[in-house]
């Protein structure tokens, strides 16, 4: 890292740029950045060490910085064009990024689905046994000086981990998602399998997954999962309104109970692949076992509150494999509750990819309820619209407005789920704001 320059972040609010931000802050670099002005849940970390965030104008850039530009800015963006016009180094997000990997011992997180869960209970767990620097798409970073470990989360939107050469990689999950840039399952396919071989020392991926499979690697490959099959298996498993405990085995050999806090199949397999990791690295389970009980979860993973009389659930799923996880979950911790789904569908392009699959798995919701689809900075308009997934739902479907969530008043002592990647947020105020006034108003 340069000391003598100032890391200039175009896009510092985004989840990924906000975490690396915080980490290269943590190691004693200069840091600022750009981005709109709108309030965002990552600023908040951002303001309380001091890091200034301007909106973004090309005066912002002078002599003495290094660029950090996001993923989602090109060339012309006017303070990346002013840099290049000023000749001052530009760096892209995953090159900053290949720099902290190569300092320490580094685990990335690949996968379709539950990068950010995975990424987070790894950097917990391995921040309570020895020094850690991490970065959690939640927009969590930290840096520690000389750290044994650096966890990051790995993309594979537009191959941006293509850019990375970890020790070792946990790979969650294929899926076909990002149907604005993959032309199939078989491109996903490719670039996983790029990742696979620039990892240096080995690899682990959910043994249950068809097509991480079928990846070729030069390095030892641990499947971990459920079945007689896997290298890391969880057998015995009892899950509860409390959490779920499950015995683990690698081969035969018998690693110990262990107990986690959190609920839906999905965590019990987050946390194999970070029992199994830190299994490889010597690290002591009994250490691994009292870190995996003090695990909170990470920002906007259902991450839940108490309105009135109802449970209310935030949740980034925006993907059909994401909301069945997200609602097994629910179930196990609420069996005797109604659970009402509330999903944003996430970008036009996906929606018309995925519309089966999504009424699907929305279905295994006791009721549904849509809002408009939000667009991306890619795509602001499509050919299809929350009433077209609407009408292929049959547990409801109706497309709510903000102005309007009085439907939504009608359910008592139930769990309603927030679910989606764009700004279902101000749906969930909206309300929580008319629960909230008419809880006051009956009292």
């Amino acid at each position: 890292m340069n000391m003598d320059t100032t890391y200039f972040f175009v896009g510092i609010k985004g989840t990924g740029m906000s975490a690396l931000a915080l980490i290269l802050n943590d190691k004693g670099c200069k840091v600022a950045g750009s981005d709109i002005e709108k309030y965002t849940f990552t600023q908040r970390g951002l303001e309380q060490v001091g890091i200034e965030i301007f909106p973004f104008d090309e005066k912002n850039i002078h002599d003495k910085m290094t660029i950090v530009a996001g993923n989602a800015f090109g060339d012309d963006q006017e303070e990346i064009k002013k840099a290049r016009e000023l000749g001052l180094k530009v760096m892209r997000y995953p090159e900053v990024v290949e720099m902290l990997i190569e300092e320490t011992t580094s685990i990335g997180v690949a996968g379709a689905h539950g990068k950010t869960s995975t990424s987070g209970l790894l950097a917990h767990v391995l921040s309570g046994v020895s020094p850690t620097s991490y970065l959690v798409g939640d927009g969590s970073g930290k840096g520690i000086p000389d750290a044994r470990f650096f966890v990051f989360e790995a993309d594979e939107y537009r191959r941006h981990f293509v850019a990375y050469h970890p020790d070792y990689t946990i790979m969650t999950n294929i899926d076909f998602d990002h149907p604005d840039y993959f032309t199939g399952i078989e491109d996903v396919c490719d670039a996983f399998e790029t990742l696979a071989k620039q990892t240096k020392k080995g690899l682990f991926v959910w043994g249950e997954d068809k097509y991480l499979r079928k990846l070729k690697a030069d390095v030892p490959v641990y499947y971990y999962g459920t079945e007689a099959n896997d290298d890391v298996r969880a057998e015995n498993i009892k899950r509860t309104t409390k959490g779920s405990t499950f015995d683990v085995y690698l081969h035969d050999e018998y690693l110990g109970n262990y107990e986690i806090p959190m609920f839906g199949k999905h965590n019990i397999l987050n946390s194999l692949a970070v029992i199994a990791v830190s299994h490889m690295e010597k690290v002591d389970q009994e250490e691994i076992k009292k870190e995996l009980l003090t695990f909170k979860g990470v920002k906007r993973r259902f991450t839940e509150k108490r309105v009135a009389d109802m449970v209310i659930i935030d949740d980034y799923a925006h993907h059909p494999s994401e909301i069945t996880a997200t609602l097994d979950a629910a179930r196990q911790q609420y069996p005797d509750k109604k659970i009402i789904a509330v999903f944003q569908p996430h970008t036009f392009s996906r929606t018309i990819a995925l519309m089966d699959e999504f009424a699907k798995s929305l279905d295994l919701a006791d009721k549904v309820y849509l809002t408009d689809i939000f667009s991306s900075i890619r795509e602001h308009d499509g050919k299809v619209s929350a009433k077209d997934l609407g009408e292929k739902i049959t547990k409801g479907g109706e497309v709510l407005a903000l102005d309007n969530m009085s439907p939504l008043l009608d359910y008592h002592d139930d769990v309603v789920v927030f679910m989606g990647a764009g700004d279902i947020q101000k749906y969930e105020y909206a309300y929580e704001k008319l629960l909230s006034n008419l809880s006051l108003n009956n009292n």
